[in-house]
């Protein structure tokens, strides 16, 4: 039998830990600020006015283009109002949360299948998430 077969052991048990992460009050908190952020329609425009300037100031730099005081000044001026936005700040700092929750899931399961028993605490300290992580 495969362990990856929708009614074998592994899969049963990561949905139990899945439903478990759900049912944290923390879980919960995170995914109204999501709600919030994606019921707000100038909340959701903020934030694509500001990844474009983000990205456009980010391909200037690229391009070796110097970027004019105005045009630094615009960002901060918008990035200073996204961020004073409680439902813009709580978006962000919902995604980070959620970005944490998975990094140490992540990690946690691949120490295991490093070490071949899972970790002690300890053995999580300074390690990476896996192939590819860029968290560091």
């Amino acid at each position: 039998m495969s362990m990856l077969t929708d009614d074998s052991v592994v899969i049963k048990k990561t949905r139990d830990l899945c439903q478990l992460i759900l049912d944290q009050p923390e879980f919960t908190a995170i995914r109204q600020r999501i709600l919030a952020f994606q019921a707000d329609e100038a909340a959701q425009a903020q934030y694509a006015s500001l990844s474009e300037k983000q990205s456009l100031l980010q391909r200037k730099q690229e391009k070796g283009q110097e970027l004019t005081d105005a045009e630094v000044d615009d960002f901060e001026r918008d990035r200073s109002a996204f961020f004073d936005n409680p439902i813009a700040s709580g978006f962000i700092d919902a995604q980070q949360e959620l970005h944490e929750v998975k990094k140490a899931v992540t990690q946690l399961v691949t120490r295991t299948f490093e070490l071949g028993r899972v970790p002690e605490p300890e053995e999580l300290k300074g390690a990476s998430c896996g192939h590819g992580c860029n968290c560091h």
